[in-house]
């Protein structure tokens, strides 16, 4: 059993009142289409998409492909250290946990709930995008709001864990890009 925070207890609180959201959101998983895509979309939003897109960026920006692609890795690194990091201090478990009548439509990859590390990485990498490449980052732009949906109807995430990675992850994006894309870009 988890020691009661401040933290725990305002969770309990906003647990409360995102319940019925996210029921309403998760009966999308009754429809196997619908429960097919998000369960796909999840799986490529644990990394593979984003590996792929970094390795490829140099081809889609010969220019400045290559500092991007390694801002974007050490800024992915820094992203997933900061979310564990969260979760860990935070301690929110996850809607399916707390509320047995949502079903979790995929296994997720840790125990807890806030903030939600997809959502964080993929607006992360979408805001450093629309920096540096607008026209892939619109082209991506569909994928990104998948992945941030994608936890909410698989019963993974209340709204509030989405909105706050979406927030931590566009200011990590902003920000390396804004500080350390000139410096990276001069590397190659």
């Amino acid at each position: 059993m988890q020691p009661t925070t401040k933290a725990s207890r305002f969770f309990d609180l906003v647990d409360q009142r995102e319940y019925a959201f996210c029921q309403t959101i998760n009966r999308l998983v009754q429809f196997g289409p619908a429960l097919g895509y998000f369960q796909l979309v999840s799986k490529l939003g644990d990394g593979w998409f984003w590996y792929v897109l970094i390795l490829s960026i140099p081809f889609f920006a010969p220019e400045q492909g290559p500092g991007l692609a390694l801002l974007m890795a050490l800024t992915g690194l820094t992203c997933t250290i900061t979310y564990k990091l969260l979760k860990r201090r935070l301690i929110r478990e996850r809607p399916f946990i707390s509320f047995p009548s949502i079903n979790c439509g995929t296994p997720p990859l840790d125990r807890y709930s806030f903030p939600s590390g997809h959502t964080l990485h993929a607006i992360c990498f979408q805001t450093m995008l629309f920096m540096a490449v607008p026209a892939l980052a619109v082209a991506i732009l569909p994928f990104t709001l998948s992945v941030a949906a994608s936890r909410v109807v698989l019963g993974l995430h209340y709204p509030t864990d989405v909105a706050a990675g979406a927030l931590i992850g566009g200011l990590m994006g902003y920000g390396s890009m804004a500080y350390l894309f000139d410096d990276a870009a001069k590397l190659f």
